[in-house]
C-alpha cells in the first residue's frame, strides 16, 4: 500500500474516534463531515479512496467502519500524536491546552524508529497529558475504569484521570477552576434543577460545575 497522505491519516483518526465512541461501532458520512468540518460530498470522495486501499468497509448510503488494517493505521497515528503531546508537555513545558495543535503536525512523521525512541525516552508512558491512553507499538490500549463526573455517586472522593474535551477553551476553563489530571475532589451535591455538581477540591473550597463540564471530566 502506498504511504497515506496527511488528509487520509486525519480521516482515519477521525473515523476511529467516532467508531469507538458509538455503541453501534459504525459511523455515518454526516458524523465524519461534522468532525472534519467539511461537506458530506467531500467525505464520500475520501471514503472511496480509503475503501480502495482497504482501510474502510464502505458502501454508498450505508454506515461504515474501519477494516482491521484501518484500525491499525488509526492506532499508529494516535500513538504518535499522544507521544508527541507527552513530549511537549513533559520535556518542553507546553501547557496541556497547547500540545494538541502542535502534535497534530508532528503525528504525520513517518519514522517508526523515531517514535519508538521517543516512547523509550519518555519512559513508556501509558497516558498523555489529557489522560488519554497511548496505544502500544503492537496496538494494545491500556484499559481504564474511569467514569464521567455526571455518572459517579455523590458523597464520595474521586481522582481526575482524563478529560474528553481537549479544546483550549475547555482546558483553560479547568485551569481557572484549578482542576487538572490527578486532582482529588469530592462530589458534595448534585443539583436536581440543571444536573450541575457542587464539588469540593482542597481545603474545603467548593465550586459548581455545569453538567456540560462534568460530563467531559473522567474520574476514578
Amino acid at each position: 500500500m502506498l504511504p497515506l497522505t496527511y488528509t487520509e491519516e486525519n480521516y482515519l483518526k477521525a473515523i476511529y474516534g467516532i467508531q469507538t465512541s458509538n455503541s453501534s461501532g459504525v459511523v455515518s458520512v454526516n458524523e465524519i463531515a461534522e468532525k472534519m468540518q467539511t461537506k458530506p460530498a467531500t467525505v464520500t470522495d475520501m471514503l472511496r479512496k480509503l475503501s480502495e486501499k482497504q482501510l474502510v468497509h464502505y458502501e454508498k448510503y450505508k454506515k461504515l467502519h474501519l477494516s482491521d488494517t484501518g484500525v491499525q493505521e488509526a492506532l499508529s497515528i494516535l500513538r504518535k500524536h499522544r507521544l508527541w503531546e507527552s513530549f511537549l508537555y513533559k520535556k518542553l513545558n507546553f501547557s496541556w491546552d497547547e500540545v494538541h495543535e502542535v502534535a497534530e503536525q508532528l503525528e504525520h512523521i513517518r519514522s517508526q524508529k523515531l517514535i519508538d525512541s521517543l516512547d523509550e525516552f519518555l519512559g513508556f508512558p501509558e497516558y498523555d497529558p489529557h489522560g488519554d491512553p497511548i496505544p502500544k507499538a503492537n496496538g494494545e490500549i491500556p484499559q481504564s475504569s474511569a467514569q464521567a463526573l455526571t455518572e459517579v455517586d455523590a458523597g464520595k472522593q474521586y481522582k481526575i484521570v482524563a478529560v474528553r474535551d481537549t479544546s483550549s477553551a475547555f482546558l483553560q476553563q479547568l485551569e481557572r477552576f484549578k482542576i487538572q489530571i490527578g486532582t482529588q475532589l469530592k462530589i458534595v451535591e448534585r443539583m436536581p434543577f440543571d444536573n450541575s455538581l457542587v464539588v469540593s477540591i482542597t481545603k474545603g473550597e467548593t465550586l459548581q460545575l455545569s453538567e456540560k463540564i462534568a460530563m467531559n471530566i473522567l474520574a476514578i
